[in-house]
């Protein structure tokens, strides 16, 4: 039932109903994605008729920009078509990840677990201790963005909150901070490694970039971002919501993708109670084997020279990880309850959240030819290095030129959703270039983190926007991509603010961003 609006609206309600209603004009991302598909094919072949051409400094080499609607372009669609759907990089992690969650969810534990976690935690720190938990929880990757939020959201619910209010700031702090965290994650070995190759071409390579080049400023980062997020779900989201009268419950009979369980009451009977501890007892052995299987001398998760840095198996198995810290505690706590009586109720389980996962895997199809059709078309590359090439021959030499690299990194993000690829093609450019304005390459590394994160909420391009939309359709059936934009807009903007705000007083007061890392060479 939807919940009468309790006040008139204001100004940034009327702002951004406004920003709201144009972006619920833009078509279902299915036939968005159909549409600028289309575009792309003609753009590109256009670009290739014209013999346009990128070379990405520091290769050597010109690259002819590729046409889809070309001998080339036609074989490689229809050769391709099946490779670029299997290929799409969130199809595995979302599908893998929705069925532990799925499995832990039908199981009961998740309601357990915030029922038992939440049960006497004041109303008031909810927000911020969410903001946190997604600040930490960056070191699960993309998979931050489909754990948390719906946990988020059963949390307000059971505090009496607004559980839209929980879902959509969980998204915001996962997907507008992405880049920062408290403590170190495969980001941060995975942009080092990126960074470092491109320094060592440099006449003065500056001091070596490892993984904790950026750790002292992404601590402070995440600390001031859980505030300002905190502050922006108390101040601004929840009680917009309730002036519009957004539901605070499910709609009945709404299913789909991204299904978010409604806990009531906080009341945890025994069996729960020893199904909980059960689950604790599965996770800590979990925990266990997992740290023997990673530390253990000549253990399959180190990488040739017997470490982790910059690149290993154990780096790449976040996903594994995160599934099996689901998926045992959810067997041992459903086969304790009596929840999951025998085996054929695991696969029921992961069934239904299959089911629940059929407009993802619709959408997944078209947005992977799309993003496979951008990178092999090489119009993303030429989009990153005409943008470089562009700032640089604005001819900035001081902050002002990191404040332009930012904004630069922002708008890109909206196209070039992958943070790797995009610093691949900026770093080539920008480290040599702020290299040579006295600037450590492990600064301008974390320059691109503030643009490469802050606006990413905002593009239909991010996959993972069409999971918080389907969750969000939950209570609002109605709700597009406008009433995502509009609601995440607030969040992007004043991380933003924040985040060149801490990197101007880094710079100032010549902070260290790292261990022995300053802004200047």
């Amino acid at each position: 039932m939807s919940a009468p609006a309790t006040a008139r609206p204001t100004r940034v309600d009327r702002l951004l109903g406004g920003v709201e209603r144009v972006g619920n004009r833009i078509p279902e991302p299915f036939v968005l994605f159909l549409g600028l598909f289309a575009v792309l094919a003609v753009a590109s072949t256009a670009m290739a008729v014209a013999a346009v051409e990128v070379e990405v400094p520091g290769s050597g080499e010109r690259q002819a920009v590729r046409g889809l609607f070309t001998v080339e372009g036609v074989r490689w669609l229809t050769t391709n078509l099946v490779d670029n759907f299997v290929s799409f990089p969130p199809l595995g992690t979302v599908v893998v990840i929705l069925l532990a969650v799925g499995l832990a969810q039908r199981s009961g534990l998740f309601s357990t677990l915030v029922k038992t976690a939440f049960a006497g935690a004041p109303s008031w720190a909810l927000p911020y201790a969410v903001a946190a938990v997604c600040m930490v929880g960056h070191v699960m990757a993309d998979s931050v963005m489909i754990v948390i939020p719906p946990l988020a959201a059963m949390v307000f619910k059971a505090a009496g909150r607004h559980p839209v209010a929980g879902l959509l700031g969980a998204f915001a702090a996962a997907g507008a901070a992405y880049s920062t965290s408290f403590v170190v994650t495969s980001l941060d070995a995975l942009f080092a490694g990126i960074t470092s190759s491109v320094a060592q071409s440099l006449p003065d390579a500056g001091t070596p970039v490892t993984p904790v080049s950026n750790w002292y400023y992404n601590i402070a980062c995440s600390a001031v971002l859980t505030v300002v997020c905190g502050l922006l779900i108390t101040r601004v989201l929840e009680p917009r919501l309730r002036r519009l009268g957004v539901p605070d419950t499910q709609a009945e009979g709404s299913g789909g993708l991204g299904t978010v369980e409604d806990v009531d009451d906080l009341t945890v009977d025994d069996t729960a109670r020893h199904g909980l501890r059960r689950a604790g007892i599965a996770a800590a052995v979990t925990v266990a084997v997992l740290l023997a299987l990673a530390l253990v001398p000549g253990s399959p998760m180190r990488n040739e020279s017997g470490g982790y840095l910059p690149e290993s198996p154990l780096l790449d198995s976040v996903v594994f990880f995160v599934v099996a810290l689901l998926t045992v505690p959810a067997l041992a706590y459903g086969r304790s309850t009596g929840s999951l009586r025998s085996i054929g109720d695991v696969p029921a389980a992961m069934g239904e959240a299959v089911k629940d996962m059929a407009p993802f895997i619709v959408l997944a199809f078209v947005l992977g030819q799309f993003i496979a059709l951008f990178t092999w078309s090489r119009v993303g590359t030429w989009m990153a290095v005409a943008g470089a090439q562009g700032l640089r021959s604005l001819d900035l030499t001081g902050f002002e030129a990191v404040v332009g690299f930012v904004l630069l990194a922002s708008v890109l993000n909206l196209f070039i959703t992958s943070g790797s690829s995009m610093w691949t093609i900026m770093g080539a450019v920008f480290v040599p270039l702020f290299a040579l304005l006295g600037y450590e390459p492990a600064f301008t590394q974390a320059a691109f983190r503030v643009g490469d994160s802050a606006t990413q909420i905002l593009t239909p391009l991010n996959p993972y926007i069409v999971i918080v939309l389907a969750m969000l359709r939950r209570y609002e059936p109605q709700a597009g991509l406008g009433t995502l934009i509009s609601r995440f807009l607030p969040f992007t903007i004043c991380f933003w603010i924040a985040w060149v705000l801490m990197l101007s007083l880094w710079f100032a007061l010549d902070l260290p961003f790292g261990p022995g890392q300053y802004a200047r060479l």
